[in-house]
C-alpha cells in the first residue's frame, strides 16, 4: 500500500485497522491536494478488499473537483472521479449534498451540463436538499456554452426548491441573456441585480455595460403619471414596468455626491424604500407575533387608535432616549433628553409633532414627580403619548406603528434581539435603513442622526435610466457609478415641470443632513418637492416634510391609562 511519507506527517496509531490506516493517509494527502497520491491509495485499498465508507468516498471526490483547476491534473480526476462515483453507488453507499456537488462539477468540467443537472434533479432520491454550490456547475456549464434556455430551466428549478440567486449567478444568466438578445430576460436580471446585490462587482458591470452598448431596441412611451404611480408603490428608486424609450444609450463612470447628485447626468438618486406589498405584510407580521405575546385586546385597542391617528411622520423609543448614557450612580430617566428629540423633531417637521412610545408604569412615575408632570400632562393633552399597558412589551407598538404609519422611527436600538429575530425577514435591514433615526448627545446637545439621503443601490428611474454602483477592487478603491440613460430622456419630465429649479432642488439636497419624513422624495412629483422643500427650508438643519392638516382626533387611550386623579394635579 501507498504511504504518505513526510517529516511533518505524524506516524499513525499501532494496530490500526485497514480502513482507519487508509483514512489516515488520505486525509493527508487530502490536506495537501495530492492528488496522484490519492489515487494511488485508493487503487490499492481497492486491489485489498479495504471498505471505505461515505467520508472517504466524499474525501476523494471533493479531491478530484478541486484538481480541476490544475492542468496537469484535470485529466487524471476526471478519469478517475467517475469511476468512484459508480463504485460508491455499486456499493450502496448513499451520495450526500458534497458527494453530488462534488460530481456535477466534474459532469461541468467535461461540459456535460446535462448530467450535472440530472444529479441535481435527483438529489431528492437520497433524500438530501441540493444548494446553490450544487445548482452552480450546471448553471454555469449552460451559460458559458450560451444555452440559455436550459440555464433558466436550472433557475426554475432553484427557486422551486427555495434556492436564491446570488450575484455570480445573476450575472451568468444575465451575460447568456445579453448574448442571445433576450430583452426580457436582461430587464428581469437586472431587476434582480437590484434586489439582491447592493453594489455589483467589476465583471458584472462589464456585462452591464455590453448590453447597453448595443442594445437600442424601442421601449414604451414615457408615461409619466404612470412611472409615478409606479415608483410609488414600489417603495423608489424603480418602477418594473420594463424599458422606456428608443435610441441609442450613453453610458459613463463617475460619481455621486453626498446629496446623491449623479454627477455624469445631474440626476438626484432616492432614498429607496421596501415596497406597499413588503410593507403590509411586515405590518401584518409584527401584529401577528405581538398579539401572540401581548394581551390580544391591548394590542387591538392600540391598533384601533393607530387607524384614527395615522398622520405622525416620526415615532420616538421613550424608553430609549431617557435611558440613554444613564447608567451613572444618580442616573435614572433623563426627560431632559426626550424633550429635547421631541422639539427637534417638532421644530424640522413643518410643526408637526412625533408620538412617543413608552410604558404605563414610567409614565405613572413621571406623573408623580412634580418636575416632570407638567411635561407629561402636556403631551397627554397635545397626542404626544401612548402608553402601553401593565406587562407589554414596548418594542412590538413602536415598531408596528413605525412601519404601519411608514414613518421615521427614533430609537438606538439596533432591533437584534428575539422578537425582532422572531420577523426573519429579509427586507428588515432595508427598512431600517430608510426608516430609523439615532442620536447622540455630545456634552448635552443633540445630534439626529438621519437616514441617508439616498441608497446605494441600483436604480431605475422613472424616465427610464439606470444608476448602478460598481464596488471597488480594494479597501482604498473608491465606489463609482455607473450611469445609464437615453440622450433627451427627461423631455416628457421637463414638460411636466419636473426637472424645473433642478438646481435648487439638487443644493437643497446636498446641504440638508436630514431626510423627509414619510415616503421617498421621488414618490412625488419633482415640482411638489421643489414647493415643499422651499416652504419648510430654514435651515440647514430643517427636515423637509410633507404636511397636512391634522385630523381631529378622539380621546386617545394614552390619556386614558393615566389615572384620572393623576391627570391634571
Amino acid at each position: 500500500m501507498a504511504m504518505a511519507s513526510s517529516s511533518n506527517k505524524k506516524k499513525p496509531k499501532k494496530n490500526q485497522t485497514p480502513e482507519s490506516q487508509f483514512n489516515y493517509n488520505l486525509n493527508f494527502y487530502s490536506k495537501s491536494k495530492d492528488l496522484h497520491s490519492a489515487i494511488s491509495l485508493y487503487d490499492t485499498a481497492i486491489s485489498q478488499d479495504t471498505r471505505l465508507n461515505q467520508h472517504s468516498f466524499n474525501t476523494l471526490l471533493y479531491l478530484c473537483s478541486v484538481s480541476l483547476i490544475d492542468p496537469s491534473k484535470k485529466e487524471l480526476a476526471l478519469q478517475c472521479g467517475f469511476r468512484i462515483f459508480d463504485h460508491m453507488v455499486s456499493n450502496g453507499i448513499k451520495p450526500n449534498e458534497a458527494s453530488i456537488t462534488a460530481v456535477a462539477r466534474l459532469a461541468a468540467a467535461k461540459g456535460d451540463g446535462d448530467y450535472a443537472f440530472d444529479l441535481v434533479k435527483n438529489v431528492g432520491a437520497y433524500n438530501e436538499l441540493p444548494r446553490l454550490r450544487t445548482y452552480d456547475p450546471a448553471l454555469f456549464c449552460f451559460c458559458e456554452k450560451l444555452e440559455a434556455d436550459k440555464a433558466y430551466e436550472v433557475e426554475e428549478h432553484m427557486g422551486s426548491m427555495g434556492v436564491g440567486l446570488e450575484e455570480g449567478e445573476i450575472a451568468a444568466l444575465l451575460k447568456v441573456s445579453v448574448e442571445s438578445r433576450n430583452e426580457k430576460r436582461v430587464y428581469g436580471y437586472l431587476q434582480k441585480l437590484r434586489k439582491m446585490v447592493r453594489c455589483v462587482g467589476g465583471e458584472t458591470a462589464k456585462v452591464i455595460e455590453n448590453w447597453f452598448a448595443v442594445f437600442e431596441g424601442s421601449g414604451v412611451e414615457l408615461d409619466v403619471d404612470l412611472m409615478r404611480e409606479a415608483v410609488s408603490r414600489n417603495g423608489g428608486g424603480w418602477h418594473g414596468l420594463g424599458w422606456i424609450g428608443k435610441g441609442k444609450w450613453v453610458l459613463k463612470r463617475g460619481s455621486v455626491d453626498v446629496g446623491g447628485k449623479c454627477c455624469c447626468c445631474g440626476e438626484q438618486l432616492v432614498s429607496v424604500d421596501i415596497d406597499d406589498d413588503e410593507t403590509e405584510r411586515f405590518a401584518a407580521s409584527v401584529a401577528g407575533l405581538a398579539m401572540e405575546r401581548e394581551v390580544k385586546a391591548n394590542f387591538s385597542e392600540f391598533q384601533n387608535w393607530l387607524e384614527e391617528h395615522a398622520d405622525y411622520e416620526a415615532i420616538v423609543d421613550g424608553a430609549n432616549i431617557g435611558l440613554y448614557q444613564q447608567n451613572f450612580a444618580e442616573g435614572g430617566f433623563s426627560i431632559s433628553q426626550l424633550d429635547a428629540v421631541v422639539k427637534d423633531l417638532y421644530n424640522q417637521s413643518g410643526k408637526k409633532w412625533p408620538l412617543i412610545i413608552m410604558h404605563n408604569k414610567r409614565i405613572r412615575a413621571l406623573l408623580q414627580n412634580p418636575s416632570t408632570r407638567e411635561l407629561i400632562q402636556e403631551w397627554i393633552e397635545k397626542d404626544v403619548l401612548y402608553t402601553t399597558p401593565q406587562g407589554s412589551n414596548d418594542d412590538w407598538y413602536w415598531l408596528y406603528a413605525a412601519v404601519k404609519l411608514r414613518c421615521l422611527l427614533v430609537t438606538n436600538d439596533e432591533m437584534r434581539d428575539h422578537i425582532f429575530e422572531l420577523l426573519g425577514s429579509d427586507f428588515f435591514i432595508k427598512w431600517k435603513e430608510r426608516h430609523q433615526v439615532r442620536y447622540t448627545f455630545v456634552k448635552g446637545k443633540l445630534e439626529l442622526q438621519m437616514p441617508p439621503l439616498f441608497s446605494v443601490v441600483i436604480q431605475e428611474s422613472e424616465n427610464g435610466s439606470w444608476h448602478v454602483p460598481v464596488a471597488g477592487n480594494g479597501n482604498d478603491s473608491p465606489q463609482s457609478w455607473l450611469c445609464v440613460s437615453r440622450p433627451r430622456a427627461c423631455d416628457a419630465l421637463e414638460e411636466d415641470s419636473c426637472m424645473e429649479g433642478s438646481k435648487d432642488s439638487n443644493d437643497i439636497c446636498c446641504n440638508s443632513k436630514l431626510l423627509s419624513f414619510g415616503r421617498p422624495e421621488s414618490l412625488t412629483s419633482c415640482k411638489n418637492k421643489l414647493q415643499s422643500q422651499a416652504s419648510f427650508q430654514e435651515s440647514d438643519n430643517k427636515i423637509t416634510a410633507l404636511t397636512c392638516k391634522r385630523k381631529e382626533r378622539s380621546p386617545s387611550p394614552s390619556y386614558l391609562h393615566v389615572p384620572r386623579d393623576q391627570r391634571h394635579q
